[in-house]
């Protein structure tokens, strides 16, 4: 069993700018939208692959031989055979219908590249947190940000083979989430279910825009 809560380290919390959408365009009498998702997890959670998967362009990696170096620095229990690492961001596209575009922006994983999450994260509508049970405190980070940071963000449960199977409400109460806050699991390489994970994640992000957008005005 996953315990029920898990404390977070404080010092990995960081200010942030608030949400919102990249911007729209007017094609004849369309409005082409255009949102900018963020994909956050720790590292070899899946990340490079749900952007890969679901990315209807060639996508654009940064991704690094994990050196010798880096496996000092870098927490792999659990995750030995990851040969590589993203060093700055994943990026992807995916039209979910006719007149919604998203741009997908992945993160690193490591600690030592946190300094970027403020610049990937400029702008976002919302994000998802990709989670392995195999290393689910490694989840923290991410959902300290987007939790202070006041971005909507839905944890999607990557399910590797022979990873500890648990329900979205042992996860939930696990990683100590808000109420509310959506958790789905999901296989990173499958395309459909990848695109899934994305269409819960614009309509969480949505309600959570309108509830806040009508708190101010009342």
């Amino acid at each position: 069993m996953l315990p029920e809560h898990i404390d977070r380290d404080e010092s990995t919390r960081a200010d942030r700018r608030a949400p919102g959408s990249v911007g729209r365009s007017m094609i004849g009498e369309d409005i082409v939208l255009t949102l900018k998702i963020v994909v956050a997890g720790g590292l070899g959670a899946g990340k490079t692959t749900l952007v890969g998967s679901v990315s209807e362009i060639r996508p654009l990696y940064s991704e690094e031989t994990l050196s010798e170096s880096g496996r000092a620095q870098d927490d792999i229990d659990g995750v030995e055979g990851k040969a590589t690492t993203t060093v700055a961001m994943d990026f992807g596209r995916i039209t979910v219908h006719s007149g919604l575009t998203l741009h997908l922006f992945g993160t690193p994983g490591q600690d030592r590249f946190r300094f970027l999450w403020d610049d990937l994260c400029e702008g976002a509508l919302a994000a998802i947190v990709l989670a392995d049970t195999r290393r689910l405190e490694d989840c923290f980070a991410a959902v300290d940000y987007f939790e202070r940071g006041r971005i909507p963000f839905v944890v999607a449960v990557n399910r590797f083979p022979g990873a500890p199977d648990h329900t979205e409400l042992d996860v939930a109460r696990a990683l100590d989430l808000d109420r509310g806050t959506p958790v789905v699991l999901c296989d990173a390489r499958d395309r459909a279910s990848g695109k899934e994970v994305l269409i819960r994640t614009v309509e969480y992000a949505g309600r959570m825009h309108t509830a806040r957008l009508l708190a101010a005005v009342g």
